[in-house]
């Protein structure tokens, strides 16, 4: 199991990134979709905001837990 989470850990890396990146991306047309000229867009705009928020969210959890696995393999 120890060296699953490993192989987890060093090589997926990228996708706690890709969906934070995902994440920004939508909160950013979100917003976007929140100005005057797109105002039949404002619900899309909010399912983007609710979307990008939850990707942020999981991307940074599993960054935070990469981080934490390899300190505390860092000390061993």
């Amino acid at each position: 199991m120890g060296s699953l989470v490993r192989i987890i850990v060093k090589d997926y890396g990228w996708i706690h990134r890709g969906l934070g990146l995902a994440g920004n991306f939508a909160f950013v047309v979100g917003s976007v979709l929140f100005l005057p000229r797109f105002e039949p867009w404002k619900v899309t705009g909010v399912w983007l905001f609710i979307g990008g928020s939850a990707l942020m969210f999981v991307g940074a959890l599993g960054q935070f837990l990469v981080n934490r696995y390899e300190r505390k393999h860092d000390r061993r």
